[in-house]
């Protein structure tokens, strides 16, 4: 069995430069025309006194230089895919390959503005054509909206089509049933579009308990919202009794489709009974993530669900031509042009481009490299359902938080020291302590030794020297923050004194 050593990086805790630091005054990196005195007096004619500023804005004055060295390094003190294994459990944090950027920064697809014409349009048009009829084929769904700018978003998209198929069939329910290892945008979700949220406890397995299910349904439920996998990194192989006991009971089911990327290409959420399905393309189909570009959400639908899906879709006429048109039932807008076209564009090359093979292959890869994390982690991380599992590791130390008081947040910081991104800790929310990490089909598996060997380290320290990891990170520009007050007293303040430079 393969043993990776990981190698500390380096120190760069010492090495934080602000642009203020290098700013001197009169300092330019662009010298812009100097503006004459009639179009300076027309600018400030149209502006209120009270909006003119008193003194000139204390921006860094810094050469282009300067500039492009200061950006750079901030850029590398990013963790980002590119340059760090970054196996957030539920994320799918998978390579983006730049084929697809190439493909989408084509003049075409670039330049076209969304108010165009139909008729101007027609290859903008079929990329959004043929990607809804591959999600429909992948999803086993009747129809597909690209509209959704983010997997949150098509939730409330996908919840939004199921009030409205309830409230055209005057059924009175407003009740949706969701497990207790669901993301937290799910109850969110729920409650945004209109239903009560009532939660179902899972079993000891870590899957739906179906006797909780059953005795939660009722006259008022509408639906129950899944993950599959769910977020214990485990299939739910109740699934179809699942999906028929919520029919029977008059209710829909909705496929969150964030674990997608454990089933691609070999099983299908309609096949499972599925109504409505949201998928991530900044997941499965390998479209940036976050600050790396906007997101895509899509949601398919069964049938019965396709006049309501939101405006505006595309459809192929009788003569062969693209247009967008508005469903009969549709639940309106989601946003206020066509969803994120270069996300889209991104994700038709990237499905093309692996075929029904390659996406096959894509869930294998992805469901083998979890595994293989999962049976080589150190004993003191347990796993607390079993030796299998789908795309996501699920493993908690709260034996060893009880006996030595080491949290997984230690654990995290520590894996930031050893060049790391950390898993996702503390979800789902039903196994305390708890890790999940996904390695995704993009690593290999000497990326993967490297990391177990990090988590080998980080084992032995619990015992040897606990203090590294109480402390951690030390080896980064900022030690350890307080993050709930960072999240809620946000204060982004400016350390740089225009004033002292100027003055200096």
């Amino acid at each position: 069995m393969t043993t990776a050593t990981p190698v500390e990086p380096q120190n760069e805790s010492a090495t934080v430069t602000l642009i203020g630091d290098v700013s001197s005054l009169g300092r330019r990196g662009v010298r812009p025309p100097v503006a004459s005195s009639e179009s300076r007096r027309a600018a400030l004619d149209g502006l209120p006194p009270e909006l003119r500023r008193a003194n000139p804005a204390a921006l860094p004055e810094v050469s282009e230089l300067d500039a492009i060295r200061h950006f750079t390094r901030l850029s590398q003190k990013n963790f980002s895919i590119d340059g760090q294994f970054y196996p957030l459990g539920s994320c799918t944090m998978k390579y983006n390959p730049r084929i697809n950027e190439k493909v989408a920064a084509m003049p075409g697809f670039l330049r076209c503005h969304p108010l165009q014409d139909d008729a101007d349009t027609q290859g903008s048009l079929r990329i959004f054509h043929d990607l809804q009829e591959i999600l429909c084929q992948v999803l086993g769904m009747g129809g597909v909206t690209l509209a959704p700018a983010a997997g949150a978003h098509g939730e409330f998209a996908g919840m939004a089509i199921i009030r409205a198929w309830h409230l055209a069939n005057n059924t009175g329910r407003d009740e949706v049933l969701i497990p207790d290892s669901a993301h937290g945008t799910n109850p969110a979700s729920a409650a945004l579009a209109g239903f009560k949220v009532r939660e179902i406890k899972s079993g000891a397995d870590g899957r739906v308990s179906v006797d909780a299910l059953r005795a939660a349904l009722g006259p008022k439920t509408a639906g129950i919202m899944l993950t599959n996998p769910n977020t214990c990194g485990l299939f739910e192989t109740s699934i179809r009794e699942i999906a028929d006991a919520v029919h029977e009971a008059g209710g829909l089911v909705y496929y969150d489709g964030a674990n997608l990327n454990a089933i691609v290409g070999r099983a299908r959420p309609g096949d499972m009974g599925f109504d409505v399905v949201h998928m991530n393309l900044h997941k499965t189909f390998s479209t940036p993530h976050g600050g790396g570009g906007p997101g895509a959400g899509p949601v398919g639908v069964c049938e019965k669900l396709v006049p309501f899906l939101p405006a505006p879709h595309v459809r192929k006429t009788a003569e062969g031509r693209f247009d967008f048109h508005t469903p009969d039932q549709s639940i309106g807008r989601m946003m206020g042009f066509h969803g994120n076209a270069g996300v889209l564009v991104r994700a038709l090359a990237y499905a093309l481009a692996q075929g029904g093979q390659g996406l096959w292959d894509v869930a294998g890869h992805a469901v083998l490299n979890a595994n293989y994390v999962l049976n080589r982690l150190p004993a003191l991380f347990e796993r607390p359902f079993g030796d299998r599992c789908m795309h996501e590791a699920l493993v908690t130390i709260r034996r060893t938080e009880k006996e030595t008081g080491i949290k997984a947040f230690d654990v995290a910081k520590r894996l930031l020291d050893l060049g790391f991104h950390a898993p996702t800790i503390y979800f789902p929310l039903l196994v305390p302590e708890c890790f999940l990490i996904e390695p995704t089909e993009t690593e290999s598996k000497e990326t993967l030794d490297q990391f177990v060997a990090a988590m080998e380290q980080i084992a032995a320290e619990v015992r040897s020297a606990p203090e590294l990891l109480k402390s951690a990170p030390s080896t980064k520009p900022t030690g350890r923050l307080d993050e709930v007050s960072a999240a809620k007293e946000l204060n982004v303040c400016c350390r740089w004194d225009y004033e002292e430079v100027k003055l200096g």
